[in-house]
């Protein structure tokens, strides 16, 4: 792979033309132990921090759990945070994590004390029907493993299914950051895929653009950057 000073950053990269070694191929184990040092990276760069800063505009001292589903959950670390984030504050929250991969369910169960009670669906977010309203959807380093289109529909599902708002946290599109996780010693999954996940992230002008495909009016969502390598994009209703 070039180096990030030899490559263009002015666009994003499509998951066809760039792949992840995440997203083929691979054992349970390589799978499990990828999302472990996944883990670590948003430990170590404060990735749950502008989820759990934006559900802080939730209610306090609601009658019925607020329904808040992870879309893309992976080992379900983000759905953890929110599930301790949730006691602290004293909010009854009822939470979901969804995920295509199968090894996802089975790792998250792995990794999450029963007593959370989350609940690990997998399959397409977009046709899950639970029994109660998904009042809040999330989703955390997920947007920049699609393509233009199916961000477009995941922003249109998003926008009619969640009663009280949504919340994309995704990279940022930056040579500086790029470089940056390359010189970490992560699982190798996460070493080649890191860099690669800069190039297919967004800068403001992309989520722009997404949001107006996806009839969004861009005055009902905020677009903010998070540091270190963070852009993301929340709607409240």
């Amino acid at each position: 792979m070039p180096s990030s000073a030899e490559i263009n950053f002015s666009r994003r990269v499509s998951p066809r033309e760039l792949p992840e070694w995440m997203d083929g191929d691979c054992t349970y184990e390589q799978f499990r132990d990828c999302l472990l040092s996944l883990q670590r990276v948003n430990r170590w760069f404060l990735g749950y921090r502008p989820t759990l800063t934006w559900l802080n505009r939730l209610p306090r001292g609601q009658r019925q759990p607020i329904h808040i589903v992870d879309v893309g959950s992976g080992g379900g670390d983000l759905l953890r945070q929110i599930a301790s984030w949730a006691s602290r504050r004293g909010t009854a929250v009822q939470l979901t994590g969804v995920d295509l991969n199968p090894f996802a369910a089975r790792a998250a169960e792995e990794f999450t004390p029963a007593q959370l009670g989350i609940t690990w669906v997998t399959g397409d977010a977009m046709a899950h029907r639970p029994n109660t309203p998904m009042h809040v959807i999330v989703s955390s380093l997920m947007t920049h493993h699609l393509e233009d289109e199916e961000i477009v529909a995941l922003l249109r599902w998003m926008e009619a299914t969640a009663t009280s708002g949504w919340f994309i946290n995704d990279l940022e599109r930056s040579p500086l950051s790029s470089r940056l996780f390359g010189w970490l010693p992560w699982h190798p999954f996460v070493r080649h895929d890191g860099p690669v996940s800069f190039r297919r992230a967004f800068r403001r002008d992309d989520w722009e653009r997404l949001l107006a495909a996806a009839e969004i009016p861009q005055r009902a969502v905020t677009i903010e950057r998070w540091r270190p390598g963070r852009l993301c994009v929340g709607r409240w209703k």
